[in-house]
């Protein structure tokens, strides 16, 4: 397969996030909420690709001031789709969230799902920017209002 084909197929959209990562996270208080408290944590990410590229699987340990939580991303490219769809359980739920589904365009990735979230359903977004070969970055939004606006309420600068 050709360097263009790479790019056009998408299947290799996450090869940046091969290995090991220092994240600093930023996680609003209170989502929501009109909160603007920002609780700010260290993490560690270690990723590989699975399934012979058609996906990617991630695990994170983040040191908080409540303990530290782990959490896990299961990443996979559907190669009728070509997007991805993103898995995420944690420690703190132990619950597998709805998939976020989505692609990269022009090196941003944009994934999206509908949620529940505190008894409301709610759209949620995440974002991947950033991306270098030692660099990267996360972020998650929430919309209760169809997507019209976002509250940014959690980002994870990644760096090898």
């Amino acid at each position: 397969m050709s360097d263009d084909q790479k790019i056009r197929d998408g299947r290799h959209d996450f090869d940046f996030y091969t290995g090991t990562w220092k994240v600093h996270n930023r996680r609003l208080k209170e989502r929501l909420k009109g909160c603007q408290e920002w609780e700010e944590f260290e993490g560690i990410s270690v990723a590989q690709p699975i399934l012979g590229g058609v996906g990617n699987f991630d695990t994170i340990t983040m040191y908080r001031d409540s303990g530290i939580h782990h959490g896990v991303t299961l990443r996979l490219f559907n190669l009728e789709t070509h997007e991805w769809h993103l898995h995420w359980a944690d420690s703190v739920s132990g619950a597998l969230v709805p998939p976020m589904i989505g692609k990269f365009e022009d090196g941003i990735g944009h994934f999206y799902s509908h949620e529940l979230f505190a008894g409301r359903h709610i759209l949620c977004r995440f974002i991947w920017s950033g991306i270098s070969e030692t660099t990267c970055r996360w972020e998650q939004a929430f919309s209760e209002d169809g997507g019209a606006t976002w509250e940014t309420n959690w980002i994870m600068e990644s760096v090898k």
